[in-house]
């Protein structure tokens, strides 16, 4: 490994971080396929509980402590050089306050994310999006006044049924709608102008393009990974709400579900269900809304929602560059981070998710992203920032999401509850993307890919939770 070290600069900038408070550790759902070869890490027994306070209220000044920078860049350099990582590792490490780099090492050579991908379209989605935007799903009035239109809009949180409060997906602030109250509101509707039957027609016409990226196994689907992408689904296009089988169509399977609750409700309802496109000034007779963009940025990037993530990149699509499909997601995150002013040079990108083997970014790239982020104001009183649930959805170590099972073996103690970062998991590739104030108080983001691990996966992702904690200690 090529480790060029630069001290970071004493510049200084606004405060920004407020307080974050450690929710209830959650079960971990990476909802990308596992790397090969058999865990074999061993844990230390009884890890230390997380503290209460995650990055507690901090400036981005640099830190009073001092803090060796060349020490750390060499205490790094051998935790990523653990054999379980292999040959192929690149690490950014940068100090937020000055912009500066800690460590660099090919942090210019793209290689495939996984699933830190996901910090890249959550910047993107909030940005094209507006962080307090809705995501509306709608019965429209078709063009005859017997005919309806169930249209998508891209909520990919829609539900079924309301969710029990054990079923509500960790970092979900907000209920997910539902296409049963969509029904029951719909029927009223219906009945209230004098209607007992129509004929229902679905629309899912917002996203264009293949449903599944080029990049992606035909075992993706058929495993649960991924859904294909569509502008109308219900529970993640699943079968049902606890299951992780997959339609094929889960627009059609949304609007069947949907008819039989009109049925339910009294509404006769012809079994064919056909594909239409809702006349833009169509009057809508029903609708629900999902939670704010804010809510769904986190909750995507604390459970890695491999659904969400593709719907949250193709609505991005719709907005810049008015293509809802995953090549109109990978321009409009292009086009994101160059205004960002963050270098997009090597990166390629085949879906919003990281799925994709064939994605490609630099860690520089990724660490900039994040930085941006950090920096970006979080709310208070009437103003707030952008970018900030960026990092509020992160996971944290040993307590949320994809990391509540993790840092729990030799050398990660100071890491729990303190390291917030994104996952990656796939075959042979391991990675790690994430902030942390470190003891000195300064503010650090970092970057770890290694997409050519031999695993074991355990031993593989203890090495760059190690690595994570080198940071946190500073």
């Amino acid at each position: 490994m090529r480790l060029p070290v630069r001290s970071a600069a004493g510049a200084g900038a606004a405060a920004l971080l407020v307080a974050l408070v450690a929710a209830p550790p959650g079960a971990a759902a990476s909802g990308s396929p596992s790397a090969s070869g058999t865990p074999s890490a061993s844990p230390v027994p009884a890890p230390p509980a997380a503290p209460a306070e995650v990055l507690p209220a901090v400036s981005l000044e640099p830190g009073l402590g001092g803090g060796d920078d060349r020490r750390l860049a060499d205490e790094l350099a051998a935790a990523l050089r653990a054999p379980t990582l292999g040959r192929d590792v690149s690490a950014s490490v940068v100090d937020v306050a000055s912009g500066d780099p800690v460590l660099l090492d090919d942090a210019a050579t793209p290689q495939a994310p996984a699933s830190t991908l996901k910090t890249l379209t959550a910047i993107t989605a909030l940005s094209a999006l507006g962080p307090q935007s809705r995501i509306t799903t709608r019965v429209a009035q078709g063009a005859k006044p017997d005919e309806i239109v169930l249209v998508g809009a891209g909520d990919a949180t829609l539900t079924r049924t309301p969710l029990p409060d054990a079923l509500l997906p960790e970092g979900q602030a907000a209920r997910p709608a539902s296409l049963a109250e969509l029904a029951r509101e719909t029927v009223q509707a219906l009945q209230a102008a004098g209607l007992s039957r129509v004929t229902l027609r679905i629309d899912d016409s917002l996203f264009v393009g293949p449903g599944v990226s080029p990049g992606w196994p035909a075992t993706y689907v058929s495993t649960g990974v991924v859904s294909p992408v569509s502008a109308l689904s219900a529970d993640g296009g699943r079968s049902s709400a606890t299951t992780r089988t997959r339609s094929s169509d889960p627009a059609l399977a949304a609007g069947l579900w949907f008819a039989a609750r009109l049925r339910d409700g009294g509404i006769a309802v012809p079994d064919a269900i056909t594909r239409s496109i809702a006349s833009k000034d169509a009057a809508t007779l029903a609708s629900v809304s999902s939670p704010t963009v804010v809510e769904l940025v986190e909750r995507m990037l604390t459970t890695s929602d491999n659904d969400l993530a593709e719907a949250l990149a193709h609505l991005a699509g719709v907005a810049v560059v008015g293509k809802g499909s995953f090549e109109g997601g990978a321009e409009a995150t292009a086009q994101t981070l160059t205004s960002l002013g963050v270098g997009v040079e090597g990166m390629r990108l085949l879906d919003g998710s990281g799925l994709s083997r064939r994605n490609r970014v630099t860690t520089s790239t990724l660490a900039s992203a994040l930085a941006a982020a950090v920096r970006d104001a979080p709310p208070v009183g009437a103003t707030a920032g952008v970018l900030w649930p960026t990092t509020t959805g992160l996971p944290i170590a040993g307590v949320t999401g994809t990391l509540a099972e993790r840092f729990d073996t030799a050398g990660t103690d100071l890491g729990r509850g303190v390291v917030r970062a994104k996952t990656g998991t796939l075959s042979g590739v391991v990675t790690l993307a994430g902030v942390v104030r470190d003891e000195s108080g300064r503010m650090r983001v970092f970057v770890f890919l290694a997409d050519r691990s031999p695993g074991p996966l355990l031993d593989a992702q203890a090495a760059l939770d190690r690595a994570a904690t080198v940071v946190a200690a500073g």
